[in-house]
């Protein structure tokens, strides 16, 4: 009998080794140990929308690339170098949206708001997207509260977001100041800015490089730098409040009377203009207290009565402001409706959190449920999961952990979660029509029916 032939052992695959991906830069995963901060902010947001009368609006993430070079002003650093743009496949060029007003001015016009009663108020919570250098508290996609007031030029328009953006702080227990300014209208800003431009050219060659493209493309910025050769030119620099109409004056110092009659701390910033081309009047930023500029020497921010202190003068870095802000009059107008009067301001997420941890604000945890359903063996399993069913119909806040088997495992769940009471069926219990009842934190137990055992955590429930 022939000798069988052996085959040659098959080589074994060798699986390659798949590199784990990595975040991209400047993007963070909001993991749920961090949620609680996230709907403390959100529950604020929300309720501070409802005592001044703001209503939620959600606008798109992805928009034309043209709504923000007409809105933002195509030679400002968020359109020039931060804005992601690209083509889709239909060849159509649009972007993340670096911010929300303009957005939401678009959908003021496209949905024809203007005939709503005026002022129309709204407010939203979502990401916005810039390549920008990451650093602490500032992402390439980060999340802005923001709250717009569309259709009304009175300067109590004005004063009142600036008191919401400081109660926003204020109730979450972090002191801020507000630093405000006014930078006039778009005509009496013209006059301004060719003396700025005139002045800033006899100091041309002391200049940094961004401000010698400043000069030219956005002079207002001039005085935004954070240079210490900038700022030190900025000190002789003409102020704009010697240059605004007196029509843009009277709107400012009614804004004024406004916040000193409500008691909200702010001091006069001479030099902030924010970094937006929409702005009009009343321009203003929210800073932690402990970095906001505290004297009035040498041009630096004027304060208010509110503000009585010592504290050495310091010019806060951009990145130390939670907010910020201010009226927008030609911007409805600039995007094609008709001239419309607004003003609004946002808050960065990410910053607020971080302020409200270094505050200590306590952050009560969310109570996700009251009850937990526990159960052991198969038929056990089955009949609990119709009355967790049955509860949570009712109303019941109730967590289940059906995927374990063992007791201790699930009353260790339960002690997590921080319920009041864990139900549980065993075989015993099944044979017998009853449940066990459970109190957590004394660790009593009662035997009740398993037909009343809705009724019995209710009554239980209702004593608490």
């Amino acid at each position: 009998m022939p000798r069988k032939k052996l085959e040659a052992p098959k080589p074994v695959k060798i699986l390659k080794k798949i590199k784990t991906p990595s975040l991209l830069r400047g993007f963070k995963d909001i993991l749920p140990s961090e949620q609680k901060y996230w709907w403390q902010i959100f529950d604020k947001a929300r309720d501070l929308a409802r005592d001044y009368s703001y209503e939620k609006i959600e606008s798109p993430i992805l928009e034309d690339v043209k709504l923000f070079y007409h809105s933002v002003g195509k030679e400002t650093d968020v359109a020039n170098k931060e804005m992601y743009v690209f083509k889709d496949r239909d060849g159509e060029e649009i972007c993340l949206r670096p911010e929300a007003t303009a957005s939401i001015a678009r959908s003021y016009i496209n949905h024809g708001m203007l005939n709503l009663p005026q002022p129309v108020k709204m407010w939203y919570f979502g990401p916005m997207f810039r390549h920008d250098r990451p650093q602490s508290g500032r992402y390439r996609q980060f999340y802005q509260i923001g709250y717009e007031a569309i259709g009304d030029n009175h300067p109590v328009l004005d004063a009142q977001l600036i008191i919401l953006a400081y109660n926003f702080f204020k109730e979450l227990g972090v002191e801020t100041v507000i630093q405000i300014n006014s930078i006039g209208c778009r005509s009496c800003r013209n006059e301004y800015k060719k003396n700025l431009v005139n002045y800033y050219k006899t100091q041309k060659r002391d200049l940094c490089p961004d401000c010698k493209d400043r000069l030219v493309k956005n002079p207002l910025r001039l005085l935004d730098c954070k240079e210490d050769k900038c700022r030190m030119i900025r000190e002789d620099a003409p102020q704009i409040l010697d240059w605004i109409c007196e029509e843009c004056k009277t709107h400012f110092f009614r804004v004024l009377e406004f916040l000193d009659e409500v008691g909200v701390p702010y001091e006069l910033n001479p030099y902030l203009v924010r970094g937006l081309d929409y702005y009009t009047k009343t321009v203003f930023e929210i800073l932690p207290k402990e970095t906001a500029v505290k004297t009035a020497e040498g041009g630096a921010p004027i304060e208010n009565n509110e503000n009585k202190d010592n504290t050495e003068a310091k010019l806060p870095k951009a990145q130390n402001a939670l907010g910020g802000g201010g009226r927008y009059d030609d911007l409805i107008e600039s995007l094609g409706g008709r001239p419309t009067p607004a003003a609004g301001f946002a808050i960065g997420a990410e910053r607020a959190i971080i302020k409200i941890k270094e505050a200590g604000t306590t952050v009560p945890e969310e109570r996700y449920a009251d009850i937990m359903m526990a159960q052991l063996g198969e038929q056990a399993k089955r009949k609990a999961m119709v009355l967790y069913e049955k509860m949570r119909a009712e109303g019941f806040k109730v967590a289940e952990c059906f995927a374990k088997d063992g007791l201790k495992n699930q009353l260790e769940i339960a002690n997590r979660l921080g319920v009041k009471y864990t139900l549980i069926l065993g075989q015993k219990e099944l044979s017998e029509g009853t449940i066990i009842i459970r109190e957590m934190d004394g660790g009593s137990q009662e035997i009740v029916a398993y037909d009343k055992a809705i009724k019995e955590i209710k009554k239980r429930l209702e004593l608490n």
